[in-house]
């Protein structure tokens, strides 16, 4: 699209199909709204700073909701992540190592199939909130109770004592979760707003204006809670992962309180966990293929390419200088630090 179309959209019509976007959400949030700060969105209108994150009108009902009416339990299991970071693949992962005594992960001779193989992950380990409100929590006999959320750690309001709950978050190097987040985002964005240009959406994430951002707060609430409480968060990088998968795979399970025997080890029960989730896997299902499993949001879309170090075919020289800047302003004192410089030389 000519990046003139994707400027001159003016603030009136912006507003208009803002105003078609939250038309359903109750007056009480609604009059939140009104009261803070916003800019213009990715997939929607306008994003909101709400408790210091930037949130689509309807996440911060649905994160009104949440405080309102969740009550964890000792045996909760949350995943947790910022968009475009591994959210799917953590969900397949933990659905796997948790069940996996339930549900073996080969085939058996009667023919029956994993529920990976016919369910997407998010149907099988729903959003702590969904369709602006937390799903049925009356209806998950099951414990643990195994939960995702995009929701920042503070927002979660689990302290101060966590108990026994168990909190996941996977993230991904910055560089990568920007070109995922933009291309994702460009396929969802509301009826009557244009693309946004790779140079309009840089500028946006790297002054933290993206669902949950700025990335850095969202990684540093859930990095500094995992040097407090390792018992309680988990910490996982996607590069990681995608690097030496058995090892961050062991790691998962004893922290979820699921660990591989030795004779699973042996048996190649790890290997076959990695195989059965592998984007490469997943993307050929049918059931990722095809329907929604996330309210507005195909299948497919959730499986694009999967990679490590894909933004060196979109970033200039400039923009990656830039982001390393920001990235070593806002992080390097925490000690959270990402293998970006390595994929420079692809």
């Amino acid at each position: 699209m000519p990046s003139s179309t994707i400027t001159t959209i003016t603030h009136f019509t912006r507003t208009q199909i803002a105003d078609e976007e939250e038309k359903h959400l109750s007056s009480e949030c609604k009059e939140v709204l009104l009261s803070l700060p916003k800019e213009r969105g990715w997939r929607t209108a306008f994003l909101y700073k709400f408790q210091g994150y930037w949130c689509q009108a309807k996440e911060i009902q649905a994160i009104m909701a949440f405080q309102k009416h969740f009550k964890a339990k000792d045996t909760d299991i949350i995943l947790a992540s910022i968009p475009k970071s591994g959210t799917t693949w953590m969900k397949a992962l933990s659905f796997a190592i948790i069940n996996r005594k339930n549900f073996p992960i080969i085939s058996d001779h009667h023919g029956h199939h994993h529920p990976l193989l016919t369910s997407n992950p998010h149907d099988l380990v729903p959003f702590l909130y969904a369709n602006n409100q937390i799903p049925e929590l009356s209806q998950i006999a099951d414990e643990p109770r195994v939960f995702a959320t995009h929701i920042p750690f503070a927002s979660l309001n689990l302290l101060p004592s966590m108990n026994n709950i168990k909190i996941v978050y996977i993230c991904r190097n910055p560089f990568d979760t920007f070109i995922s987040s933009w291309h994702f985002l460009n396929k969802l964005r509301s009826q009557g707003l244009p693309e946004i240009s790779l140079e309009e959406a840089f500028k946006m994430y790297c002054d933290g204006v993206i669902g949950f951002g700025p990335f850095w707060e969202h990684m540093l609430g859930y990095w500094n809670e995992s040097l407090k409480r390792p018992n309680n968060v988990l910490f996982l990088k996607y590069d990681d992962m995608k690097q030496d998968i058995v090892s961050n795979l062991k790691k998962l399970a004893s922290f979820l309180g699921f660990p591989f025997s030795p004779e699973e080890e042996k048996q190649g029960v790890i290997q076959d966990i990695a195989k059965l989730c592998s984007f490469e896997e997943m993307k050929k299902l049918d059931v990722n293929k095809n329907g929604k499993s996330i309210k507005d949001i195909e299948n497919k879309y959730l499986f694009r390419k999967g990679e490590v170090g894909d933004w060196v075919n979109y970033l200039s020289p400039s923009m990656v200088k830039q982001l390393s800047l920001i990235m070593e302003e806002k992080l390097d004192a925490s000690g959270l630090s990402f293998k970006v410089a390595s994929q420079l030389g692809k």
